[in-house]
């Protein structure tokens, strides 16, 4: 069995719960280590917590996580020296190389990256700063994973100095079901007179999406609703839940378990809102988000932004819709002679692409800790976890 210590910059986000899923599900025994935001609960159990960092406080983790180098031989005391060490994001490979080291070394680095910051792509001083200290932590990384082509084609390949293999690993939703295949999702046009419904599920980070959506939404008096669910980013709003109470139509449901709660959540709306503006023309427009896997497997139709990896990737399949412009007129005139037999159409095109496309089941987890197995050194440590004035290399490795 592959045990692997896995380095999590928010344990209460649920990509580390569906993480840790997928390598349970491939056969791999993990240990989760990280940060917790404020005071969010942690999403996956059994979590060792390394302290609290601040959403938007770039220098804060930056401190957290130099405490938490200082104590992590402690808080890793008495568990097994792991088969490999998972980096999420940057900030945890610092204290991968730091592990590493208490392990006493030559552990499998793998460091997985979903999102490219901007200071990454900056081209100052604090920007080259930034990729040097990448190049440096990621001196010992194994394999690279990330999510989108475009994440290799406009960063890690043309401006990081990141050497390593790299896996595309894309967004997909986890399905562990017995083999038999799920119903596929069924149309659901609304009843006469009752509003088309457009949902925006996941991470709310964009507050550009939210203002567009709420314009358009009163532009179309109720013949269209806004439903919102998910994480709010509130760092990133003026006043998130004020805005959404005060928006006739517009609703905001909280937080759901993902994938439990998706085929019940998308089957209450009838469009997945695929678009983010929150770095606009660089990340957000290089990603390939959750939703728009989530959606697309549950039958929402997806509408992304012209000119993304998102709409590059709708269009190679032949589905969804694109936004021209980021103005909710242009979103208005795209929606706004929607029958339910225009619907109807575009429905059975996202239904035709199979849930291939959009699953990862048990197999491909199987397939992934199977990869990862391979990174293995040829070191069979059975000692467990070494004090630190025992260890004397100072590398290290994390997810």
């Amino acid at each position: 069995m592959l045990d692997v210590l896995y380095l999590a910059h928010d344990v209460a986000d649920p990509a580390i719960r569906r993480r840790t899923m997928t390598l349970e599900a491939g056969g791999a025994k993990v240990t989760v280590a990280g940060f917790r935001r404020g005071a969010d609960t942690p999403a996956a159990t059994g979590v060792i917590e390394l302290g609290i960092t601040r959403d938007g406080k770039f220098a804060q983790r930056v401190a957290a996580v130099g405490k938490a180098a200082v104590v992590l031989a402690g808080k890793l005391r008495g568990m097994g020296r792991p088969g490999i060490i998972i980096a999420r994001n940057l900030e945890m490979l610092a204290l991968a190389n730091r592990a590493n080291a208490i392990f006493g070394g030559n552990i499998p680095i793998v460091y997985e990256c979903l999102d490219i910051h901007r200071l990454l792509l900056r081209k100052d001083f604090a920007g080259r700063s930034l990729r040097a200290a990448e190049q440096y932590l990621g001196r010992n990384v194994s394999l690279l994973v990330t999510s989108s082509p475009a994440f290799i084609e406009n960063y890690f390949r043309p401006i990081s100095q990141l050497k390593a293999p790299t896996l595309l690993l894309e967004n997909k939703v986890i399905d562990l079901g017995d083999g038999a295949a799920e119903k596929p999702p069924l149309p659901r046009p609304p009843e006469p007179g009752a509003p088309w419904k457009i949902g925006w599920f996941g991470a709310l980070r964009c507050q550009k999406s939210l203002k567009l959506l709420a314009e358009f939404s009163r532009a179309m008096n109720g013949r269209f609703e806004i439903v919102l669910r998910g994480r709010p980013a509130y760092s990133e709003f003026d006043d998130f839940d004020g805005f959404v109470k005060d928006e006739p139509f517009m609703t905001f449901h909280g937080s759901y378990k993902n994938p439990e709660d998706l085929a019940a959540i998308y089957h209450e709306v009838h469009f997945s809102w695929g678009i983010d503006f929150f770095e606009e023309g660089l990340n957000s427009s290089w990603l390939l988000p959750n939703r728009l896997y989530e959606g697309c497997r549950h039958g929402a139709v997806p509408i992304a932004m012209r000119g993304t990896e998102t709409a590059r990737f709708l269009s190679a399949k032949h589905i969804g819709l694109l936004l021209d412009r980021a103005e909710s007129a242009a979103l208005a005139h795209l929606l706004a002679d929607m029958t339910p037999a225009r619907y109807l159409m575009e429905f059975d095109r996202v239904a035709g692409t199979g849930s291939g496309s959009w699953v990862f089941d048990k197999a491909d987890c199987q397939r992934l800790v199977s990869r990862l197995s391979a990174l293995r050194a040829n070191d069979a440590h059975p000692a467990l976890m070494q004090e630190p004035s025992q260890t004397q290399s100072n590398k290290g490795g994390l997810l």
